[in-house]
Formats: C-alpha cells, structure tokens, sequence
C-alpha cells in the first residue's frame, strides 16, 4: 500500500528520540513551566525534556500534544502545539509508544512502494 505524505509524525516518547534525531515526532507533553518561548514539560515515559521554539505565546493546559523535529534525547524543536486539557494519562500513551515502536509497529509506521518508511528515508 503506498501512501502519499511528505513528513509524517511518529509517536514518540523520551525513550524513542535518540533513534529519531532529526526526524518529526508527534508527543503529548505534561507542562511545568513555559519560559523564554519554551515548554520545560514531563515526557510521557517521565524525563524532563525541553521544547523548543513554541510557535505561540498562550495558556497552555496541563497536556499538551507536540508535533516537531527531534534535537537531541531531550529536546525538540516545535511545529505544532496542541492544547489537550488537563486530565490525560501519560502512562498509556507511554505505553502506545512503546507498541508503535515494537511489536505492532507495522500498523503504525507508514509504508512506501512495500518498505518501512524509516528505512527509505534514512
């Protein structure tokens, strides 16, 4: 199956950045603090990462959705801040993943002319 995308965002959480330097994650993010047009923020898997480069100064709820470019393993650069509310349980999404990266990566990993997206890509 061949699908059309330029950039997707693969679901990430701390533990998952290394392997994707450079490359588009989508996250979901529990804010500390907001300073200097940066989100200082708990990843879902629990370390402290800093986003960088918020695209808009507002109220951010408690959890927030980040879509960008890995700058290191805790650090990415933003694209797109979503506000997702003030209950929302990072322990499961942690968990998603995990599985998105393993053992059901095929269904989330999208495929071009039959090869892993990552590995044609690289």
């Amino acid at each position: 199956m061949d699908v059309i995308t330029s950039n997707p965002a693969l679901l990430a959480n701390a533990e998952k950045f290394r392997p994707y330097v450079g490359r588009r994650v989508r996250t979901v993010v529990k804010v500390n603090r907001f300073e200097g047009g940066n989100l200082h923020c708990q990843a879902p898997d629990g370390p402290h990462i800093v986003v960088r480069q918020v695209p808009r100064n507002e109220e951010f709820t408690q959890f927030v959705e980040v879509i960008g470019v890995v700058e290191g393993d805790t650090a990415l650069r933003a694209e797109i801040c979503t506000n997702f509310g003030d209950r929302f349980d990072l322990e499961q999404f942690s968990k998603l993943c995990d599985m998105a990266n393993g053992s059901y990566r095929d269904i989330f990993m999208l495929r071009r002319r039959g090869q892993d997206f990552l590995a044609s890509n690289k």
